[in-house]
């Protein structure tokens, strides 16, 4: 078993921290907030008072941050204390540019290095059933594989430094432009006095399939999991797929991709935003349709 500090305990940090105790890897952990730490602590989670302390002599050290200026001012302070030879992986979602800056720092201080965002929400956090997307050198993500393996179902190599970050921002465009279109559908099939579960009957079942709609239908009763059946309460809140949007519109500029169904996507969930919605399932946009038309 591991050694391994876990840098950021919060809504998919601490259950993923939880899912390693319970793999019987040590994990000791940090978090800003003393709060998210003594709820890491309670789930067998060593707290540390310093990311120097929870770093060393770790064999593995993970980070989940908020942003990429997050992320290169902890792996600054992570490169600082960790031996030469330890393997950091980053599991936030972030922007490209970032990410490969975070692996050469790591390649400066003679570390191995993995970006490895997530898919699959707080749920998948918990149950330990996340998608891994890998970049990273062939030897660092070998060595990472069976510590990610704790914490998901599906562990992906997409390429080098960055690709993980790419596969995601590509993955969540995907998944902010296909809810748009699943919500205007049942926003439509409303006001064709068609039933939610005539249209999730056909949908779900023939051309219109998606994941938004099989899996995490906008409208209560089709699929009782989803957020649309407790008030819209996240599994992947507002604010954080308009986080990934900008990332990918970001990426489109810089690489000159054209994304207009991405640009869109991003102006309505920055609107959805604006009207007091950011930390609200990502789903409840349905209802900014509805008052709409």
């Amino acid at each position: 078993m591991a050694r391994i500090a876990f840098i950021g305990l919060g809504n998919m940090g601490g259950p993923m921290a939880a899912n390693l105790v319970k793999s019987g890897h040590e994990v000791l952990g940090f978090d800003l907030a003393a709060s998210v730490l003594k709820a890491a602590e309670e789930s067998g989670v060593k707290p540390a008072s310093h990311v120097s302390q929870a770093v060393k002599d770790a064999e593995i050290v993970i980070s989940m941050l908020p942003q990429g200026r997050h992320v290169l001012t902890a792996w600054t302070d992570i490169l600082q204390s960790a031996a030469q030879g330890t393997l950091v992986i980053d599991c936030s979602t972030i922007d490209v540019e970032s990410s490969r800056k975070a692996h050469e720092m790591a390649k400066a201080a003679s570390c191995l290095s993995l970006d490895a965002p997530v898919s699959g929400g707080t749920g998948g956090a918990s149950a330990g059933t996340l998608t891994f997307m890998a970049g990273g050198a062939d030897e660092a993500f070998a060595k990472a594989k069976p510590i990610l393996e704790a914490m998901g179902k599906k562990i992906v190599h997409c390429g080098e430094a960055g690709a993980g970050q790419a596969a995601k921002i590509c993955n969540n465009m995907i998944l902010g432009i296909s809810m748009v279109g699943v919500c205007e559908a049942f926003v439509l099939a409303e006001k064709l006095g068609l039933s939610h579960q005539a249209l999730f009957d056909v949908a779900s079942t023939s051309s219109g399939q998606c994941w938004s709609i099989n899996t995490y239908c906008p409208v209560p009763g089709p699929v009782p999991t989803s957020p649309a059946n407790n008030s819209y309460k996240p599994g992947f809140a507002a604010a954080l797929m308009l986080k990934d949007l900008r990332l990918s519109q970001e990426a489109a500029l810089a690489s000159g991709a054209s994304t207009p169904l991405g640009a869109e996507a991003a102006q309505l969930f920055a609107l959805f935003e604006k009207q007091g919605n950011g930390g609200r399932d990502f789903s409840a946009i349905i209802e900014m349709f509805r008052e709409k038309t």
